[in-house]
């Protein structure tokens, strides 16, 4: 391998995979069944009866790399821990590694004050409440996040903050104790990255307003509780502030770099779990007088899904060896292929995998429409395909400014 997994990791990875085999896989059922009976604005009991299980296991916070909270795992060594988790929906919860949770206790580690830490990280880390992250509006191109137009105002000892905001993931929870919330403390600063602060809010303020659940493909709950809530002169103190006035854009920065890798590493593992249903499929059907497998546009698929996939995780696995070795802000060149490349790739093979299964593969029966779900949602999320990719495309074009 050109990155060898270390002894701990290898545990590690054969613990989850048990762990997924005996009380993941089984619940998942159960799991749709509870997402769309309840709704977005309940608790779905299974995650609750199988998270004690897994902190019993050890496999809790895996995805802290410097804390003494998780497991003091390198951006490499989660890697293909997290594709396991990846591979069911149900599952990153589970081991209290899903997004916005993990960024906001990354968030509360990096920034947070002792008191904020003691009232909101210790909890999260416990599972014991969640959070969300409100960064999108829909009143403008969030692609651009200088754009942004919620308020964060001094008013003496305090802030108040206006601003609507939507996918807001976890919104809906009513476990959602916590928001970090990103808006402009300094709207006319000529430097348009110093313009934005965050800072945060408890969800029993006053004048918030949780609007609505926002479904993904119709999924509401799953993958996320995108949400939109409404922040109407919500007053909290100026101990709230994260790291100082100006410095919101650096924060999300710092976030969403490791989110960005954390999704992709999950994508990985829901394409491989795919890969795996379709080749069932199709050696499980006839058509014109022979298995599906048999057929060459099917192999074709078949042999170009394992290509991707296999490209996807080495891409993957550089850009976290790059995050480990030299930094998220020098491998941000890394960072944003593969944000770009997995979950297009994700995409193409769910899409495959749907044909595969004919008319049942756009039915909820397979999992597959909300495998799709997640991986274009995710080009989208975090920033979206053209963003990166003029990113990219800058990082390259300056290798050659004095040619």
């Amino acid at each position: 391998m050109l990155y060898p997994m270390s002894p701990k990791v290898v545990e590690l990875k054969r613990k989850l995979e048990s762990f997924m085999d005996r009380h993941i896989y089984p619940n998942e059922e159960r799991f749709y069944r509870e997402a769309e009976e309840l709704g977005p604005w309940k608790v779905y009991p299974v995650v609750e009866e199988l998270k004690p299980l897994a902190r019993a296991e050890g496999l809790w916070n895996l995805f802290l790399p410097e804390s003494g909270h998780g497991a003091g795992l390198t951006n490499l060594e989660y890697a293909p821990l997290c594709e396991v988790m990846g591979r069911s929906h149900l599952a990153p919860e589970v081991f209290k590694c899903s997004a916005p949770d993990t960024g906001n206790m990354e968030v509360l580690e990096r920034y947070g004050s002792e008191k904020d830490k003691e009232r909101w990280l210790k909890p999260l880390l416990a599972g014991e409440i969640r959070s969300c992250f409100a960064m999108t509006e829909p009143a403008v191109a969030s692609s651009d996040a200088t754009n942004i137009e919620s308020s964060i105002l001094r008013d003496g000892d305090h802030y108040v903050i206006n601003g609507r905001k939507w996918y807001t993931t976890n919104a809906t929870d009513p476990r959602c104790k916590i928001c970090i919330f990103m808006g402009k403390t300094d709207p006319d600063n000529p430097d348009r990255h110093k313009q934005q602060s965050m800072i945060l809010v408890p969800m029993d303020t006053p004048c918030i307003e949780v609007k609505r659940p926002l479904p993904v493909f119709g999924f509401y709950g799953v993958p996320d509780r995108a949400s939109e809530v409404v922040f109407t002169n919500v007053r909290v103190p100026k101990e709230n502030m994260l790291l100082g006035e100006g410095r919101g854009f650096e924060i999300a920065q710092g976030r969403l770099g490791p989110g960005r890798i954390h999704h992709c590493m999950r994508l990985i593992g829901l394409a491989e779990r795919t890969l795996e249903k379709m080749c069932r499929r199709v050696r499980s059907r006839v058509a014109f007088g022979k298995p599906v497998s048999e057929q060459t546009v099917t192999q074709e698929r078949i042999a170009e899904s394992r290509i991707m996939i296999e490209q996807a995780r080495l891409l993957t696995l550089n850009a976290a060896y790059a995050m480990d070795t030299v930094g998220n802000k020098v491998a941000k060149a890394e960072i944003a292929m593969i944000k770009v490349a997995v979950p297009n790739m994700a995409c193409q093979i769910i899409d495959w995998a749907i044909q595969a299964h004919g008319g049942g593969g756009t039915s909820n029966d397979f999992g597959l429409t909300q495998a799709y779900a997640t991986a274009r949602l995710l080009r989208l999320a975090d920033g979206p395909d053209e963003v990166h990719r003029n990113q990219i495309a800058r990082f390259e074009l300056k290798k050659y400014s004095n040619a």
